[in-house]
């Protein structure tokens, strides 16, 4: 995560594990908790992690799965979530030359065509 901070130039880690997971649920994709493998990495504390807003971001999961924002199993579907949105992310400018708002004026840019 370090990196692609650095790369993106967007603010704190906290900051691109928000757009991480946000960018893994918008690909529509539904991640299965019992596959959760231990990646290693940080661990934040729900607020360090989501500041003032953890409930935008817990109902995000709760909606996209279709279940209840007490289920047990959304921990789990936040740190796959937010793994699988660096894992995409990196993939997608590892090979570009852009920061953060480059990359996301791309992004909003192909998603008015």
């Amino acid at each position: 995560m370090t990196k692609l901070t650095n790369k993106l130039n967007l603010g704190t880690e906290n900051i691109i594990a928000r757009i991480a997971l946000t960018y893994s649920l918008s690909q529509g994709v539904k991640l299965d908790p019992t596959e959760m493998k231990d990646s290693g990495g940080k661990s934040y504390s729900k607020s360090v992690l989501f500041g003032d807003y953890s409930e935008y971001y817990i109902g995000l999961i709760a909606t996209h799965y279709n279940f209840h924002t007490s289920n047990s199993d959304i921990a789990k579907l936040v740190k796959m979530h937010i793994d699988s949105g660096l894992q995409l992310l990196n993939t997608e400018i590892k090979s570009k030359d852009l920061d953060g708002f480059e990359f996301f004026v791309e992004k909003i840019h192909l998603g008015k065509s």
